[in-house]
């Protein structure tokens, strides 16, 4: 099933229930939302308070990617304020499938990212602890950057990967991704999109994420 993750990085955050609302409206099921420290990624953006914030007022799985360093003392918190989908860098983590544990212990799906310079070997070992595989196909930061092509094949190695192994993680695909680039990543194996600049609009929200995931669901 090709689902709709959009990230209200690229929201107003004056409006922020109601972008979700139009998000919603438009077929979007993920609420993303980037985590950034401006240690691990050059940017400041949110952290628990924010999830705690935003669960009222949607019923959608709230899904933090933690681009942080040392993430393991900061689940707990995303835990209590709500959160239902913890990812981590394969990066940042020292013992990554203690904390891949640590999110399960604490009744969250976990994932884990790789950045575009990461071999995606080096997930071999914890594969079949996780629940989704999100693959950056920018270098994380900022939002609104321009997609690595090299990303396609990397998604199309875990889908490879999935089918040898015998699991059945999810795949899911964040940077650059808008109405030229979807079909590409969704035919070499996604099916968690994250989108923010190419859904959030003025006014157009609602049909952005509408006709995303239309040109998505063709390509599957």
């Amino acid at each position: 099933m090709i689902e709709l993750a959009f990230s209200i990085l690229a929201a107003d955050f004056a409006h922020l229930a109601d972008e979700i609302g139009r998000a919603t409206a438009g077929g979007g099921t993920i609420v993303h939302v980037d985590v950034m420290d401006g240690h691990f990624v050059p940017n400041i953006t949110f952290g628990p308070p924010v999830v705690k914030a935003i669960r009222p007022v949607t019923s959608l799985p709230l899904d933090c990617h933690l681009m942080i360093e040392n993430p393991d003392e900061f689940i707990p918190a995303f835990a209590e304020a709500g959160a239902d989908m913890v990812s981590v860098q394969v990066e940042a983590c020292r013992h990554l499938n203690r904390t891949l544990q640590l999110i399960r212990d604490h009744g969250m799906l976990p994932g884990v990212v790789i950045n575009p310079a990461t071999p995606v070997e080096m997930l071999s070992e914890v594969l079949s602890m996780v629940h989704h595989v999100l693959v950056m196909s920018v270098n994380p930061g900022f939002g609104g950057q321009k997609f690595l092509p090299r990303s396609v094949e990397r998604i199309a190695h875990l889908r490879r990967l999935r089918h040898e192994l015998g699991l059945n993680y999810r795949i899911e695909v964040d940077g650059g991704i808008a109405h030229d680039t979807v079909a590409s990543v969704v035919e070499a194996g996604a099916d968690m999109l994250v989108a923010g600049s190419a859904i959030f609009q003025p006014g157009k929200t609602e049909e952005n994420a509408r006709d995303f995931l239309r040109v998505a669901r063709a390509a599957s």
